[in-house]
């Protein structure tokens, strides 16, 4: 796969403050990469970093293969973004901004506008003053304005902010079409990290302004494996017999009845074994995962 977007040692420091420390990202093409980390630990000052909003300390950006500062412009013209709030003309109509943005851009039918506008469901209030709009109106049209020129790298920072359930259900369809029909590269903040596990095909967590993990979501979802559970019959003896290994930690007893068995991987099929050897009828045994929320919290 190709790095449609790598950073080397970026850091910024706003005086004594380490906003973002030695930071080495790397966004493969067509990648949805989900950029995790608490309020406060840098991620938003990393995609202004990369977008060249505010200059980085240290460290270089590269884009499509390209050293930002040699290139920001070309580079520019096919990536999207919305960081932070999106910026409108509160007395003009969706379609009128979007109007502005294409002539500033260049080169886009203005067809596009109203593409883009069906595309983030704002169809029916395209010639309403932006004024008039709800919050999460206003945020369709900010992801609106990032994906009109047909991006190929989109950087959308809390997308869901303000929108309600059926309005993020909705974007999160938006992007995954994107990313599968038209190959666009996406880069996800967000806190809502139930929506990250379901959508993002990689994960950066940053903390305390480093990235202290980068994996496919895969390689993250198997490091959330925390045991076993099974649920077998008579539950006492399962229990007694498991407590009895020393290859088993602890056994918890679930309100449902099932067992929370606290070992490694390679010991569930012994654990099978064991029971089944010795009389007890299990009738299921998974393995018992945390989270990624448990996860991303006990990084």
């Amino acid at each position: 796969m190709v790095a449609v977007l790598r950073t080397e040692g970026l850091s910024k420091r706003f005086g004594s403050l380490h906003a973002v420390e030695d930071l080495n990202l790397q966004v493969e093409e067509g990648d949805i990469y989900g950029f995790l980390g608490l309020n406060g630990a840098g991620k938003t000052t990393t995609m202004r970093m990369i977008l060249r909003l505010i200059r980085p300390t240290a460290g270089r950006v590269s884009v499509f293969g390209k050293d930002i500062r040699e290139d920001w412009i070309g580079i520019m013209s096919r990536v999207g973004s919305l960081v932070e709030l999106p910026a409108y003309y509160p007395w003009l109509s969706a379609r009128k901004n979007l109007e502005i943005l294409r002539l500033a851009t260049g080169g886009l039918p203005r067809a596009r506008i109203d593409e883009v506008l069906a595309l983030v469901g704002l169809e029916r209030r395209m010639d309403d003053r932006v004024g008039t709009y709800s919050q999460g109106m206003r945020q369709r049209l900010g992801i609106a304005m990032a994906l009109l020129p047909r991006p190929r790298l989109v950087f959308l920072d809390e997308p869901s902010n303000g929108l309600d359930p059926h309005g993020i259900n909705h974007i999160r369809g938006v992007i995954r079409d994107l990313n599968r029909q038209e190959g666009t590269t996406f880069v996800i903040s967000s806190h809502l990290l139930h929506e990250v596990e379901i959508t993002a095909n990689r994960v950066g967590i940053l903390k305390e302004g480093r990235l202290i993990l980068q994996d496919t979501m895969q390689g993250i979802l198997a490091r959330t494996v925390s045991g076993l559970r099974i649920t077998a019959e008579p539950a006492g003896r399962a229990a007694e017999l498991l407590r009895a290994q020393p290859w088993v930690r602890g056994v918890k007893a679930e309100e449902t009845g099932a067992l929370r068995v606290d070992c490694d991987p390679d010991a569930f099929a012994r654990a099978n074994s064991l029971l089944l050897q010795n009389g007890v009828t299990v009738s299921e045994l998974t393995p018992a995962r945390r989270t990624l929320e448990e996860f991303f919290l006990s990084t």
